[in-house]
């Protein structure tokens, strides 16, 4: 017998759910973005486009901006920011669907999101990025071996569901790792996200050139990395762990070189920077709870 169609909902339809939905049609699957306003509006009438070697194209896409509680589909991506990944998974909580899987980073675990969606949550990460600009996906894709899409359960069991999310993945040819410890992997993911851009998005004149901004970034990874690992989070990546040992400067070079990169350039646009910059402003608030909580 034949295997069953797959079917798969993208809630959010900003760079992350717009590439996963792309590749995903690519390889034959039945994908359905859940879009808003200008967006939904933009995708039901120019379809989903992007830009291919600096020619604009455009794929059709199935795309709706309501949900009804019965329409079951196999997976659910979430793909929004953090700040509004509660609100998203709120107003999933009554459809039917059977696995939820947010696409964005937690430093606090996952009780208040199984609070909302049960057992159905299975947490992960996007591995890659981009933009939108003028309505054209710009996607940014990172080599394979430094960054793939991670998703596991919150136990750590490889279950039936991983496997066939996994299958998915193959069959659009997107590079993934199952993770045994979804929470330590994205409370590090945090701390990056929080050194990197909350240093980029701290108001210097030009932080895109700034000494004085790598060094922030330096001290705000190490400091959190030290911090985490006092409350007993096992840093994921593991080779985080050698941070806290190197000497600042070769630090500071390193990210000196990632802040004249043409990604941070696109990352300091106005359209981007100020939704960025929420989002990480939430994700310290959070982290910073955390480790309060496992201090106490």
């Amino acid at each position: 017998m034949a295997a069953q169609p797959v079917r798969i909902l993208i809630f959010g339809a900003g760079v992350i759910g717009s590439i996963y939905a792309m590749k995903l049609m690519e390889a034959g699957i039945d994908v359905t973005l859940l879009a808003r306003s200008d967006r939904f509006r933009s995708l039901q009438e120019k379809g989903l486009q992007y830009n291919d070697k600096g020619t604009a194209r455009s794929v059709p896409v199935k795309v709706m901006d309501t949900l009804e509680n019965d329409d079951v589909y196999d997976y659910i991506f979430v793909t929004v920011r953090y700040d509004r990944a509660e609100s998203a998974l709120l107003a999933l909580k009554d459809n039917q669907s059977p696995n939820i899987v947010t696409m964005t980073n937690s430093p606090i675990g996952f009780s208040s999101w199984q609070d909302i969606v049960g057992d159905r949550l299975l947490p992960a990460f996007p591995g890659f990025g981009g933009q939108i600009k003028e309505g054209v996906l710009y996607a940014r894709f990172m080599p394979k071996f430094l960054v793939a899409t991670s998703f596991g359960e919150v136990n750590g069991a490889v279950t039936q569901r991983v496997l066939k999310l996994a299958q998915v993945f193959q069959a659009a040819k997107l590079p993934y790792v199952i993770k045994k410890d979804m929470q330590a992997f994205l409370i590090t993911h945090s701390v990056s996200d929080i050194a990197l851009l909350g240093s980029l998005y701290g108001g210097n004149a030009d932080p895109a050139r700034t000494r004085k901004t790598a060094r922030q970034i330096t001290v705000t990874f190490k400091a959190y990395l030290k911090a985490i690992r006092k409350a007993g989070v096992a840093v994921d990546p593991p080779v985080f762990n050698i941070v806290p040992k190197l000497p600042g400067f070769i630090l500071d070079v390193l990210f000196i070189a990632w802040l004249r990169t043409n990604m941070v350039k696109d990352m300091l646009l106005p359209d981007y920077a100020g939704a960025a910059n929420q989002e990480v402003v939430q994700l310290e608030q959070d982290l910073t709870k955390f480790l309060s909580m496992q201090s106490s």
